[in-house]
């Protein structure tokens, strides 16, 4: 792979609302939260929430001023207009009251005989730095998103993980009051982590709320080479070899094993505070709807096939029985088309739709024709469907929704990020400039099919899917190998539909600033 490279994505279009995406309407979207409210009521659902990175990147800048040997005045920090870094710095500092974690550093300080509010007055930034990042501090640029205090109430603040439980009381909460969520953690964060969850979860205790909280780890089997420029694989000094994280595609053998049936998946900082949450929930749990009902008439139809099998089989030669057969194949073939988004290849389309008893295929081309289009249905039919929102594109870093063609000539939509696209064809630009929607990681999954059974998601990989990354590290070029992603070239091949939400249900923070956003304050 490293020598050869990665084929990119072929895109047909960008999908757009009414090509690929679907908007809901207020009515319809209360009739799939319906659906969905037995489907939690009998414990279906749950949430997976990969958690597994540092905050490093969250605090970047701040770092980068944190290790400067010469630390300008406030003054000095606003006069450098071009540099990013005391920007970020700048604009962290005139805010540094309306953070969750303001009387966490106040306490700090306070233990350090120095008065914050006097410190803020003057405009000695070094000292919070120091109480948010230092040894003797928070040490917040260590810790996993997780555990970072994200909003403020009047209890107190609340971290990104208590955020995540607090929506998963109201989303994934059964009639016998159990609720399930599933974080991946680093070996570095998992004890942390577990044991703000416990103590999170025991406040839920007294309104009849029985968390069930697993975790996972990454595992190392999944990791992959690293390469030098020549694309030689990288050893240590003993001679072992260099082996780096497979990106978080490598999630997927942990979403295999958790057992899940209807599994809601979002990003560990994409969490508003309380009071966007009905807006939030209302939205999620119409997406949950929409997969139950879609994975119902799917396997409805599967059902149906087998039913009709059964019945050709005992009355072979039946004119009626055929043709009843067929027409069940044709609805299912265009119940996949429509409704699932799985555009047959060409050769596919032929034959037409029939259901006169008249146009029974009489030769046996004919009738390979349609063996192939029912074997070509029960496989579209039968594998893992997700539902995922998209919010209209405000020019956020990330992969978008398309059209791509795959290697049996179908078309699906999938989840494509920049860097597995072709950028110098003037083609493929076109259509990625001409993209409306964005991918916010907010998405709902089914994993099991009509008999209950977990697919093996290992079977719906795009394989080629993955991408190579160059580093700088120690004076040379690390070439790294990542895994197709886990919402990208993963999920490749599932059944896929998009569902334009509101933007104001995605709330990511990348850095900290984000957390001055109104939809954290």
């Amino acid at each position: 792979m490293f020598r050869q490279g990665l084929k990119p994505m072929r895109l047909e279009r960008a999908c757009t609302l009414g090509d690929g995406i679907l908007a809901l309407a207020p009515e319809t979207a209360a009739a799939h939260s319906l659906t969905y409210a037995s489907a939690q009521d009998a414990g279906r659902a749950m949430e997976f929430i990969p958690a597994s990175g540092a905050a490093t990147r969250m605090f970047k800048g701040l770092i980068a001023i944190w290790n400067r040997k010469e630390h300008p005045s406030l003054a000095g920090l606003s006069a450098l207009k071009d540099d990013a870094d005391a920007k970020e710095t700048l604009d962290w500092f005139q805010g540094l009251l309306r953070f969750a974690f303001f009387p966490a550093l106040k306490d700090i300080l306070a233990g350090a005989g120095l008065d914050a509010e006097a410190l803020h007055a003057a405009g000695d930034y070094r000292a919070f730095l120091d109480a948010l990042l230092g040894p003797d501090g928070l040490r917040c640029a260590d810790r996993p998103k997780a555990l970072i205090p994200f909003h403020r109430y009047p209890q107190g603040p609340r971290t990104a993980l208590q955020e995540h439980l607090d929506e998963a009381a109201s989303l994934a909460l059964a009639v016998d009051g159990g609720c399930r969520l599933h974080f991946t953690a680093s070996p570095d964060h998992e004890s942390g982590i577990r044991a703000l969850a416990e103590t999170a979860a025991a406040g839920y205790a007294s309104a009849g709320i029985r968390f069930r909280i697993d975790l996972s780890r990454q595992n190392p089997t999944t990791d992959t080479l690293a390469a030098d420029q020549d694309n030689r694989p990288l050893r240590n000094p003993d001679g072992t070899l260099i082996l780096r994280p497979g990106g978080h595609g490598a999630l997927l053998e942990n979403l295999s094993v958790i057992d899940g049936d209807i599994v809601f998946i979002k990003n560990i900082d994409n969490v508003a505070t309380a009071r966007l949450r009905p807006l939030v929930l209302a939205h999620r749990k119409a997406l949950g709807g929409l997969l139950v009902g879609l994975q119902r008439r799917a396997f409805a139809y599967l059902d149906r096939l087998d039913a009709m099998d059964r019945m050709t089989a005992e009355r072979k030669g039946s004119p009626a029985v055929e043709s009843a057969l067929i027409s069940v194949i044709d609805e299912a073939f265009r119940f996949a088309e429509t409704e699932l988004c799985a555009i047959p290849p060409e050769a596919m389309r032929a034959p037409a739709a029939i259901s006169a008893p008249a146009a029974i295929p009489g030769t046996a081309a004919e009738a390979s024709a349609w063996t192939a289009k029912a074997e070509y249905v029960r496989k579209a039919l039968d594998r893992p469907l997700r539902i995922c929102a998209m919010v209209k594109n405000q020019g956020e870093p990330g992969g978008g929704p398309f059209w791509v063609r795959g290697p049996d000539g179908s078309v699906r939509p999938q989840i494509v990020e920049s860097a597995q696209i072709d950028m110098h064809d003037p083609g493929q630009r076109a259509i990625v400039e001409s993209a409306t929607h964005f991918n916010p990681v907010d998405l709902v999954c089914g994993l099991r099919d009509r008999k209950g059974k977990p697919y093996r998601l290992q079977d719906f990989v795009d394989r080629d899917a993955g991408f190579i990354t160059a580093k700088s590290k120690d004076g040379q070029v690390v070439k790294a190998l990542e895994l197709p992603g886990l919402w990208n070239g993963s999920m490749a091949f599932w059944n896929t539909i998009f569902v334009e939400v509101p933007v104001e249900t995605f709330n990511p923070v990348k850095t900290v600033n984000d957390l001055l956003r109104p939809s954290h304050q």
